[in-house]
């Protein structure tokens, strides 16, 4: 008996193709990471980018949990998903959305950060939620949103998923004005060039081909 038809289908992988147990490790890990780093924002009272940081603007205007409004401002872009990318990657995006939307809320109840520097929570921070968006990004995956639409448009034109977010992140961190002081954004800012910068000079569609 080989050592392939030794172990469960589930637990078979290969050089260009994740096991299930691949799959949902690196969703757990992913979104667990990307947990890490918006609470290391959220302490030191920060924004960010993307549909994140749509949910972190409704979280500060109204005081809901981050959890809930990052599940709530996800949901018109699952469509998106399903046609351009399939179900499996639509699938696999809402487990970690709905991952990262629940363990958001836990975080804020089990971690206590009594203070996070806002300099060192947008480094910390952004770095720490790229590399949860890499793991999820290797297994066709996503946090949704804008991670959706840039992976797209990176699959079809070519265009560095990383750039991409980037410009949109800016626009929604101009929104930010109408929450946070200047410094608060400046430092907000950082954080998203960190995370984006990150994605763009570590995620390649030519430099990792598993399915």
């Amino acid at each position: 008996m080989s050592v392939k038809t030794a172990f469960p289908n589930w637990l078979n992988s290969s050089a260009d193709r994740h096991s299930l147990f691949d799959d949902v490790q690196g969703i757990f890990a992913g979104s667990m990471l990307a947990v890490l780093g918006v609470t290391l924002l959220s302490g030191a009272g920060l924004l960010t980018g993307g549909t994140a940081g749509l949910a972190f603007l409704m979280h500060y205007a109204t005081g809901w949990g981050f959890g809930l409004c990052f599940f709530a401002v996800n949901l018109p872009f699952y469509y998106l998903a399903f046609k351009r990318l399939g179900l499996a990657f639509t699938l696999k995006t809402f487990a970690a959305i709905a991952l990262t939307s629940a363990l958001s809320d836990f975080a804020a109840r089990a971690i206590d950060l009594s203070h996070i520097d806002p300099i060192a929570g947008a480094l910390f921070g952004g770095l720490v939620i790229a590399n949860g968006m890499l793991a999820l990004f290797r297994h066709r995956a996503s946090l949704g949103g804008i991670g959706i639409l840039a992976l797209y448009l990176q699959d079809r034109f070519g265009w560095r998923a990383g750039f991409v977010q980037l410009g949109f992140d800016g626009v929604i961190l101009a929104l930010s004005f109408f929450v946070a002081s200047p410094f608060i954004i400046a430092c907000s800012v950082l954080g998203a060039v960190v995370l984006n910068l990150t994605l763009a000079i570590n995620h390649r569609k030519d430099r990792y081909i598993a399915m």
